[in-house]
């Protein structure tokens, strides 16, 4: 992974959350990792708005947020915020580089695509196990009710 997430000690998995379905990050958490204030972010969507679209960026509605705090208490939300956060898609935090013209906007974008990328790769992998693993823990459900009602079956109340 790049350096200067490294350096900052943040992990970019953690910072990625599902809304609607769909994998975001926060504009504040952008902010921190491309080390702007989280203004600068919404300034550059404001100033750019034919680059996003409200399918690469978004903001929250309230349901949302209060959906995103009670699921992930890790969330980069304050309290203190007179608005709602924005969230971006790849595609979102992509166009957003191309706004933050720096080499840390450079390097921190690409880190992370790569984590995109490599979240999209776990997913479908274990993706197609799946359904297996659903067939194996029921096969094993149905051998211990079988043996459950054999017992059953054998048990002679008198004994007791």
């Amino acid at each position: 992974m790049n350096k200067i997430i490294e350096n900052e000690n943040i992990i970019v998995e953690n910072m990625i959350y599902n809304v609607r379905g769909i994998e975001v990050m926060l504009d504040s958490d952008l902010a921190k990792i491309y080390q702007v204030d989280t203004k600068r972010i919404n300034e550059a969507v404001t100033r750019n708005r034919e680059k996003f679209p409200d399918r690469f960026s978004w903001v929250l509605t309230a349901k949302e947020v209060e959906n995103l705090w009670s699921q992930n208490a890790t969330a980069n939300i304050s309290a203190m915020s007179r608005a709602n956060p924005r969230v971006f898609t790849e595609q979102g935090v992509y166009m957003l580089a191309t706004i933050l013209k720096s080499k840390v906007a450079t390097k921190v974008t690409i880190a992370i695509m790569d984590t995109f990328v490599r979240m999209r790769h776990y997913i479908n992998y274990n993706k197609s196990f799946l359904p297996h693993r659903f067939l194996l823990l029921e096969d094993k459900v149905d051998e211990n009710t079988r043996r459950i009602n054999e017992l059953f079956d054998k048990f002679d109340p008198r004994i007791l």
